[in-house]
């Protein structure tokens, strides 16, 4: 839902998030609005009213929320650099050298 209202160019209604998410309609339009109440009250999308419906739009992209879930998480552990570094264990080649190059380009981050 998040990649949905990325894209959209203005918020959108929890039926226009279904039609997009499902244009055969076989998605239930109570699912997409418990969804976008919960991703809502997560402080994950922006929401407000349109005559008697919500609009909801996204308040970053999917690679946004992905990294600020990341350092909620993080900065709930108090091992902070037991985590970083089974972390960085899991990277594959690529990765790890993406995460290299990012850590280069600031160096005091």
């Amino acid at each position: 839902m998040i990649t949905v209202l990325g894209t959209a160019p203005a918020p959108l209604t929890p039926g226009e998030v279904r039609d997009l998410l499902d244009p055969t309609g076989a998605l239930s339009y109570s699912a997409v609005v418990t969804t976008l109440t919960r991703l809502h009250e997560k402080g994950s999308v922006t929401r407000h009213r349109d005559g008697r419906a919500f609009r909801y739009g996204a308040l970053s992209d999917a690679a946004g929320l992905v990294a600020e879930r990341m350092s909620r998480l993080l900065a709930d552990e108090p091992d902070r650099a037991s985590v970083l570094r089974r972390f960085v264990g899991t990277l594959d080649d690529r990765d790890e050298e993406i995460l290299r190059a990012l850590l280069r380009e600031h160096p005091e981050g």
